[in-house]
């Protein structure tokens, strides 16, 4: 055999036993993983099934998630539950007043019953030649700033007006519990490039009032707690409840629905009720890499 031949065959079986490895055929080491945050990794253990998912399975499987499927052993599961804060409950309130005296209004967050929310601005007046918007935000800001977001529940108020006006904005976007929202903004809502004093122009800050919520304790029958990093749930909780509960995690590469809500002590079904549209790859319905799980029913 000639040295251009002896080469050809060398090269013909490398690429041969290359290709079984990729496949991760019953003979064959599992590949190295090669996906990342952009694209789901494909698991190193054996699947629940017979025949392991490939990688090429799990990739095209990845173009095509799907909402993750309870285990069957998960039917007798009870369904996750947090009791609602009954309708007309009354979680802050207070008054509005800007620092020239210029913009007068009471405000007060009530609950609708069914984790909603409704701000109430009651007695509105303002004598600025602009209209008013108002907005919650969970960090504070200053009066003279400048936004570059309207906030949580955003509306315009109108004005300006002396005859007391009322308005009820419904807080969607609050989440279970709004009392992370502990700013009111009051800004000015003058349309853009509208000639007027610099402090009064679009989107200045013209009250701040800080918002002190009273939440009633709500009762939930899901409470997730950490039994520790495992194959198919290596991730980091990220973040804790004031009671040392884990509130989120970070999904690792090659990991499986059902293993981390195992990890921490939940159903698949509590863990989707936790994180809705959490979606999921392949038989063995892996999670994308990255992506960041709440543990915390008040934070749903």
């Amino acid at each position: 055999m000639n040295r251009t031949c002896a080469i050809a065959v060398v090269v013909a079986a490398t690429v041969l036993l290359s290709g079984c490895s990729l496949l991760r055929g019953p003979d064959a080491p599992p590949a190295p993983s090669t996906l990342r945050t952009a694209a789901p990794t494909a698991s190193d253990t054996p699947s629940p099934t017979p025949d392991r998912e490939s990688a090429s399975d799990l990739l095209e499987a990845s173009a095509n998630p799907r909402t993750p499927t309870p285990a069957p052993t998960e039917a007798a599961a009870p369904a996750p539950t947090l009791t609602p804060i009954p309708a007309g409950t009354v979680l802050a309130q207070g008054d509005v007043s800007s620092p020239k005296g210029s913009i007068h209004f009471h405000f007060r967050m009530i609950a609708n019953g069914d984790d909603t929310f409704t701000a109430q601005y009651s007695g509105v007046t303002s004598t600025l030649p602009v209209p008013i918007g108002v907005g919650l935000f969970d960090l504070p800001r200053a009066v003279g700033d400048g936004l570059t977001y309207p906030g949580v529940g955003d509306r315009n108020l109108g004005g300006p007006t002396s005859t007391a006006i009322a308005v009820d904005v419904p807080l969607s976007g609050s989440g279970v519990d709004p009392s992370h929202l502990t700013t009111l903004v009051t800004y000015s809502a003058a349309a853009p490039g509208q000639d007027v004093p610099v402090e009064i122009a679009a989107d200045k800050v013209l009250a701040v009032s800080t918002v002190r919520w009273s939440v009633p304790a709500r009762q939930t029958n899901v409470h997730p707690a950490d039994g520790g990093a495992r194959a198919n749930a290596n991730g980091p909780v990220t973040a804790t409840t004031a009671a040392g509960a884990p509130k989120s995690y970070t999904v690792a590469p090659d990991d499986l629905v059902g293993d981390v809500a195992a990890r921490f002590g939940i159903s698949v079904r509590a863990l989707v009720w936790l994180n809705e549209g959490v979606q999921v790859f392949g038989e063995d319905q892996h999670l994308y890499e990255g992506t960041t799980l709440n543990l915390d029913p008040l934070g749903r």
